[in-house]
Formats: structure tokens, sequence, C-alpha cells
């Protein structure tokens, strides 16, 4: 996709991911009837080939529409048990930060949003430093000198979104559905009340605010300053907050009981959103943190926030101290409490919550303290799992408010494994679960 031509058509939108569900669903077909020919390890072999295949595809056509076609892509790729994880793994590409749109194009839309722009900004640099996918963010530096981060919508990306959230649903939903009978509806649900937040800027920056307020004794964590006169629906204007790029404060460059302290405070900052404040911060993209030489960590992108219904955040806490206590028995029970179940309202077995428990067990033991990314086992152990119970997780039903929940949570432990963190986890989780 040329930048400057954003793909902002409802029918043109609805054409291209008409047709990637078209192929897919008849590469689908395809494979079933040629697997009818073929038993054993080979056929096994040949469907995950087929999966790989066709999660490439849906990869490289929803990245370039940016809009709710790439969210809805990230989150198919996040969700455990609803496609296979080969397919999982394929679309995990689309985390990865978006080509940006040229700043002609962007600039247009500034002056639009902001009449006054030359009584306000001193300047705006053209090239974007982060791009997502319904906005770009340039540095700029006002007219009384202070240095802000500008983060501009792409032009008609509510049409985008609006065009996405009419087609997808039905689409995509057809495209789970060749893999899985789960629910989409939860899913969708969650996904498309994000999504509209996440257009209105002036919805951020009350998050942004709120989010300060909640941290101002909490020095370890650095949340930007609204520049209120410069921000409108379209355009977020934020108070330029420097930091260590993730890339670079995971590398070698830094002592690892640094890394082991930044680590412990995103730790805390994610379980004190889900837990105390029950205010998510849920977009784990490890892009969307910055880190301080002090040990302080700087978080961006509050477009999607997450309300914690009281009775989830209690369920959750009791389910860690279930975790702590290894009442590995009493799992499912809890997990069913929380709407979190087979199809019927019925426990999960044991069978397929015990070998998580053991996993996570292994991170919450007292001594040694565990590190994170210390090596591959566990990664490898959660896709062999993923791998083995899928087929028996296609029926699981849950509430749609654990969607970004169980999000963040994975991608916090991602992070951790970039920094290779180590610290006192239990610790940690006793803390915030203390009755």
């Amino acid at each position: 996709m040329a930048p400057d031509n954003l793909n902002t058509s409802a029918f043109g939108r609805f054409v291209k991911v008409g047709g990637l569900v078209g192929r897919v669903g008849a590469s689908v077909l395809s494979e079933q009837a040629v697997g009818l020919l073929r038993d054993g390890p080979a056929k096994r072999l040949k469907k995950a080939e087929n999966m790989v295949r066709n999660a490439s595809r849906i990869a490289a056509t929803l990245g370039e529409m940016k809009g709710a076609a790439m969210k809805v892509g990230q989150m198919l790729s996040l969700h455990e048990g609803l496609l296979p994880p080969e397919v999982s793994a394929v679309l995990s590409v689309l985390q990865k930060e978006a080509p940006s749109v040229s700043f002609d194009v962007m600039e247009r839309q500034l002056r639009r949003e902001l009449e006054d722009f030359d009584e306000l900004f001193e300047s705006v640099e053209p090239e974007a430093f982060a791009a997502a996918s319904i906005g770009q963010v340039h540095r700029g530096v006002m007219r009384d000198g202070r240095e802000v981060a500008v983060k501009i919508q792409y032009p008609k990306a509510d049409r985008m979104v609006k065009a996405d959230l009419k087609n997808l649903k039905t689409l995509l939903g057809n495209l789970v559905g060749l893999f899985t009978d789960i629910d989409f509806e939860p899913i969708w649900e969650e996904v498309q009340d994000r999504l509209l937040e996440e257009l209105d800027y002036r919805k951020e920056s009350e998050s942004i605010r709120r989010m300060a307020s909640m941290h101002a004794d909490l020095p370890e964590i650095i949340v930007p300053e609204v520049v209120q006169e410069a921000t409108t629906r379209r355009v977020l204007t934020m108070s330029f907050v420097d930091g260590i790029p993730p890339g670079e404060a995971a590398s070698d460059r830094y002592p690892q009981p640094l890394k082991d302290e930044w680590g412990m405070t995103l730790f805390e900052f994610t379980l004190r959103g889900l837990l105390d404040h029950r205010f998510l911060h849920a977009d784990p993209n490890f892009a969307n943190f910055a880190f301080r030489e002090d040990g302080r960590v700087v978080v961006y992108d509050y477009g999607c926030m997450k309300e914690i219904p009281a009775e989830l955040a209690a369920g959750y806490s009791k389910l860690m101290n279930a975790l702590l206590d290894k009442r590995k028995a009493a799992i499912p029970g809890i997990l069913c409490e929380m709407g979190v179940g087979k199809n019927g309202g019925t426990a999960m077995p044991r069978a397929m919550t015990d070998p998580y428990v053991d996993l996570m067990q292994d991170i919450l033991r007292a001594s040694p303290p565990y590190t994170f990314g210390e090596d591959s086992s566990i990664y490898t152990s959660l896709f062999e799992l993923g791998k083995s119970n899928w087929q028996d997780a296609t029926d699981i039903r849950f509430p749609k408010d654990v969607v970004f929940i169980d999000r963040t949570l994975g991608g916090l432990f991602g992070n951790l494994g970039k920094l290779r963190a180590t610290g006192p986890w239990r610790k940690l989780i006793r803390k915030h679960t203390a009755a």
C-alpha cells in the first residue's frame, strides 16, 4: 500500500477482506479433501503447512489495511485457543510496528484539527517515530518551548474502522469458524468496544490524566502530561517523555540488575491495574514502554484501557492465590466461577488445566526466583500445550471482559522474557492479592 493511498472505502475494504476469507476458505476445503486420502504424520504436517500458509495471507492483508482490520488480526493472534498455535504464531507479526503514512498527509490532518496550529507549534518533525493501526506519532516543539509528542489519527480512520466493523464481524467470524466452534461474539464485542474508544483521542487524554493521578505517589511509573490546548478528537498532544527504547533496554548494554528492576516495575504496574485500580493499560506492545537508568519506566499509549469489573478482579485474585498455595484441584472451579469453562457451564477438566498450573507454579516458585527467558522451555511447553489442547479448547466459553486481560498478561510475560527479568514474583503477587 502506498503511504498516501490509505484504503478508506467500505466497499474496497470489504472486497479485500472478503477475497482473503474466500482464498483461505477454499484452501482449507481443498486441504480437507486431500486429507481424506492421507493419514498419519504426513497428514498432520500437511495440515500445519496449510495453516501457516493461510495465516501468512491473513497477516499480509490485514497488516496493509491498518484500521480495525489490522487490530482484529492482532487480537486473533493473541487469543489462546481461538486459532491453532501455528496460525497465531504467524499472525503475531501484526504486533510489530506498522509502516508510517507520509507527513504531507498527516500535516493536512493536523491543520484541519488545529485551526491555531501555527500559533501553537514552533515545529513538528516530518518523520514519525511511532506508527500503529489508526494513527502515528511525531515529535514537535510548542511556541513556549515545550517538547511534545503529537499523536495524529490517520485521515478518515473513523471511516476505515466503521467500514471494517461492518464487514469483519461476519467475514472473520466465518474465518474463525473454519478452525473452531468457540463463540466469536464476546471477542468481537470487546474488540469493537475498545476500537471505538480508541477513535476518540479526548477519551485517551482523560485516561492519561486518570493514570497520572493513580500513579502520583508511585515515582517508578512516568506518565506523560496532556497538552490540552493542542488536543482534539483526532489529535493528542503530550509532553515528550524520553527514555531508553525497549530494544536497547533489553540488550547487553544495560546490567541485569537494572533490567530486573524494570521487569518488577512492569509486573507490579500490570497487577496494580488489574487488581488494585481495576483500570488496566491493555496494550502490552513492548514499544509502549521506555526505560530510565534510575529504574523508572515510561508508559505510553493509553488508547486501549480496560475497566475491570470488581467481581472479575476478585476472581483473578482468588485464582492467583490458589496458584501460590498449590491448590491445583481448585483451579477449574475458580475459573468456572469467573465464567471460564466448557460449553454448557461445566468446569474444564483438570487434564486441561493442570499442565498450565504446573508451568505457572514454576514461575511463582519461592526459590530460586524464576528468570523469564532464561531458556525456551516454558515457551516451548506453552506452545506444545496449545497444540495438544487446541482441539479440546474449541468449545471453551468465557466472559468478554477476559479478552484484553489475558492479552495484557500474555504480553507482560513476553516483555519480561525480553528483559530476562528475575524477581520475587511470588512476593509481588501476594502483596496485591492480600485480603
